[in-house]
């Protein structure tokens, strides 16, 4: 068996994720999301889903790039 890196489970059915040269052992879904998705530099929120990216800050939907100035992104959805 093997540990997850988040929450320490040690969990037959663990599995692992290869992202930017690395490997990663998770135990669940929502563990591999806390440790690897990235933040909304707005409201804070792990982002699940596409999101945008500009000039390095990553954002959960159209609403919070224009709160950070960002008009010019539109959601795609």
């Amino acid at each position: 068996m093997t540990v997850c890196e988040v929450c320490g489970n040690d969990y037959e059915l663990s599995f692992e994720v290869r992202a930017a040269g690395a490997v990663h052992v998770f135990d669940s879904f929502e563990c591999a999301a806390h440790k690897l998705a990235p933040i909304c530099d707005n409201c804070g929120c792990r982002i699940l889903g596409h999101g945008l990216e500009t000039d390095g800050m990553f954002f959960c939907c159209a609403h919070c790039a224009r709160a950070k100035g960002y008009t010019q992104l539109t959601d795609h959805a």
